[in-house]
Formats: C-alpha cells, sequence, structure tokens
C-alpha cells in the first residue's frame, strides 16, 4: 500500500519534478548553487496552463488510486 504521501497522489512528484528535471539536466553543474540556480529558473518559466492542466489531472489519480485498492498505478497516468 502506498502511504499518506504517495507520489502517485502528489502533483509535485507525479508531474512538476520530471518537468523540472527534463529541464535542467540537459547539462551538467559545478557545484549545487548553481543547480539551485537553475531549478529557480525553470520553476519561474513554468506555463501556468501546465500547472493548471497538472492539478485538473488530480481527480483522475485519485479515481485510479481507488480502483487500485490504494495500490500503486501499475501504469502511471501522465
Amino acid at each position: 500500500m502506498w502511504p499518506a504521501s504517495s507520489p502517485d497522489l502528489n502533483p509535485l512528484d507525479f508531474s512538476v519534478w520530471g518537468y523540472l528535471e527534463s529541464k535542467v539536466m540537459t547539462c551538467s553543474y559545478p557545484n549545487i548553487d548553481s543547480l539551485k540556480q537553475a531549478l529557480l529558473k525553470a520553476w519561474d518559466e513554468i506555463d501556468d496552463d501546465y500547472l493548471r492542466r497538472t492539478v485538473d489531472f488530480f481527480p483522475d489519480r485519485l479515481k485510479a488510486c481507488i480502483e487500485a485498492n490504494g495500490s500503486n498505478l501499475e501504469h502511471p497516468l501522465k
């Protein structure tokens, strides 16, 4: 069973972190501070419509979790 803080039920985990990772992992960074700066820049550039779609999709993820009896989602929804 997934815990209450399941990544399947957390919009940051199932969508936003992957998006940020795809934006910043196109190069290497000399130190943590430069990686943090790149993440902050990518965060600021996230389109509001993308975030809105992520939140709007949340009820579908909840339904899928209920249908899976609280288990992890075998085929993750996007």
